[in-house]
Parts: C-alpha cells; structure tokens; sequence
C-alpha cells in the first residue's frame, strides 16, 4: 500500500526538541536545525501556508510541537513541506502502537493501516481486522482498537 499522509499530525505533535529554528532570515525563511543528526536545514513557508504560519495560537498551545506545525481545519500541517529537512520527508507514521495483554510492546500500526508485529498471536487477532478495513476503509482505523480490545490487547495511540 502506497504511504499517503493523512495530516493528523501525530508525527510531529512532539518534534519541538528535534527540529528547531536557529534564526529567521526572511519573513518566511529561516534556518533550522534537525537536532537528533546536527544537520542545518534553510526552510521556507510554503507560499499557500504563510496564513497558517503567520497565526500562533495553536503553536503556543502545543510548545513540544514542531515550530512549523500548524492546523488548517480538520487537519494539522506541515508549513514548510516543500523545504522540510531530510528526516521530516523519509518518515512514514506510526499511528498506534499495540500491547499484548501482558502490557508488553507486540506491535505497531502505520498510517496505512497496515500492522507491524513478530507476535504470531497479534497475527491471528489481526485476521478480523483485516476483513475490517477492506469493509470500512473510511472509518477502519476507529474500529481497530475495539477489535483488539476484544482479544486482549491494548491499542495506544
């Protein structure tokens, strides 16, 4: 399945201490930096978002979030992602992480609702849910923690 972004915004919600702006260069130009690899970054707000970076409500309400963050209706994104550093364009998301009735980590599931696990049990409760989303694609990931939930896992997003 191909990776399409689904602007939730779960990926970058906490990025505020990874991706950082050292200094403005222009009204919408800056230089950043991607902390976790010391690698400097120019990024510039792409031309139809200079309206949602220029409003700081929601960024001064969420001050963990990536300082280029910022919600458009329903949706939260990316203001720079025309010019957003190497790490931001490689990420695929991770939309839950899934527990074994243990409590232990037994798996995760990506933004295209597809699970990642070495659990053979997680394998056979995922058999459902499987059935599920080629049912529901559009309401499938609301549905897929009360169908863990029911073999004893828990669904952590």
């Amino acid at each position: 399945m191909v990776f399409g972004c689904r602007q939730c915004g779960r990926c970058c919600r906490y990025m505020g201490d990874f991706i950082v702006i050292e200094r403005q260069t222009g009204p919408f130009d800056f230089v950043g930096c991607s902390v976790s690899t010391g690698t400097p970054f120019s990024a510039r707000v792409d031309d139809d978002k200079h309206h949602l970076f220029s409003d700081r409500t929601w960024i001064r309400k969420h001050p963990g979030a990536c300082p280029f963050l910022r919600p458009s209706g329903d949706r939260i994104v990316c203001t720079i992602h025309e010019t957003s550093p190497a790490q931001c364009k490689a990420y695929r998301c991770v939309i839950a992480r899934i527990h074994s009735p243990d409590g232990a980590a037994a798996g995760y599931v990506t933004g295209t609702l597809a699970l990642h696990t070495s659990d053979p049990a997680l394998w056979e409760a995922w058999k459902p849910v499987e059935r599920m989303i080629a049912a529901y694609p559009d309401d499938a990931e609301d549905r897929i923690a009360a169908l863990l939930t029911q073999s004893g896992y828990r669904f952590v997003d």
